[in-house]
């Protein structure tokens, strides 16, 4: 006999616990690879499910739903920025669509110091001049870099990450100063505006306490910040957001770290500007075209890159699986609308 339970799509292989609750209660059919299915696998996989948990390369837009028909009622998405989901199109649809907020905030920010701390410090390029074998000795002149403390970090969006930076770095000795709303094309200020955890019309409370910290136009940020890192959504307003003008109003000493995501940044005027010394160096976990990267990055030692792993932490990728369950019961047992909606859509 047919299963009762409603059928859902997951795109990707989750951790055993996530595996374990999706079977528990649904139909669950699934990619059963690490690798990204590719775009026609996906479109066959998807007819006739009830929800549809994606990933972040995957791309959910009307040529999906018409693909999906009818039935689907959720798409869970394991991420907390929705840049791949057409959400207006699954509005128009009734389709119910939400994100991961709420976990992945600390985990990203202690990445972001993490990636201040390698590149200051020259540990990715310590790192690799051992393992080549490269003859070496102390000397008081060896692999100088710099720290944090007493430098000024420019944090542009202030959202949930953000602020989770700003610890951080405070805790470090860092002056921090941030980009707000209005400062630049697409920094945000308010919950969710820099990390894109909270629905698009979704205000800031109007209690909400201003940040402890100096706001400053983008311009002036970039001008005077010795580490510029960026927490804000990719939107068509935050697309190449930092370009070749505005790396160019970055001191020659200053780094510039990304842990948003990969278009906030023109990869190809990065490199000019790291070939050219218009900047100090950079720190990226994010690509402009992931997973393939600009072949000019890794010719430098004043770079630092990661395999977009911000959150990955057994415990962070869990609870981002376990929210998507949660989202998919309330939808296709509970019939309501989750918490972490972004959309509002009746419910049948």
């Amino acid at each position: 006999m047919p299963s009762a339970r409603p059928s859902v799509y997951l795109s990707r292989r989750l951790p055993a616990r996530v595996m374990d609750a999706l079977g528990a209660d649904f139909a669950l059919s699934f990619h059963d690879s690490d690798r990204q299915p590719a775009r026609a696998e996906l479109l066959a996989a998807v007819p006739g499910v009830d929800g549809f948990l994606a990933t972040i390369t995957d791309r959910v837009d009307d040529e999906l739903l018409d693909a999906a028909g009818p039935t689907l009622r959720v798409v869970a998405n394991y991420a907390v920025g929705y840049d791949n989901i057409d959400v207006a199109a699954l509005t128009a649809r009734g389709v119910v669509v939400t994100n991961t907020p709420g976990v992945i905030a600390a985990a990203t920010a202690e990445l972001a110091i993490a990636l201040m701390l390698a590149l200051g410090r020259n540990v990715a390029a310590g790192d690799r001049r051992l393992r080549t074998g490269e003859p070496w000795a102390w000397t008081p002149t060896f692999m100088l870099g710099w720290g944090l403390e007493g430098r000024r970090l420019g944090i542009v969006g202030l959202g949930e990450i953000g602020t989770r930076v700003a610890a951080l770095a405070t805790a470090h000795g860092m002056e921090v100063v941030y980009a707000g709303r209005g400062d630049g094309p697409g920094a945000g200020d308010g919950p969710g505006a820099g990390d894109r955890s909270a629905a698009p019309d979704r205000a800031a409370p109007p209690d909400r306490p201003a940040p402890p910290y100096p706001r400053l136009p983008l311009d002036e940020l970039l001008a005077t910040s010795d580490v510029i890192s960026l927490h804000c959504p990719l939107t068509p307003a935050t697309r190449h957001l930092i370009g070749r003008r505005e790396l160019a109003l970055m001191r020659p000493d200053a780094a510039l770290v990304n842990t948003s995501r990969g278009p906030v940044v023109d990869e190809a005027a990065l490199v000019e500007a790291l070939r050219d010394g218009v900047i100090g160096g950079a720190a990226l976990d994010v690509f402009e075209h992931e997973p393939e990267l600009h072949p000019g990055l890794i010719a430098f030692e004043n770079v630092v890159l990661t395999p977009h792993f911000g959150s990955s932490t057994v415990a962070v990728r869990e609870a981002m699986g376990m929210r998507c369950v949660d989202a998919l019961r309330a939808v296709l047992l509970d019939r309501r609308l989750p918490v972490n909606a972004l959309n509002a859509v009746e419910l049948a």
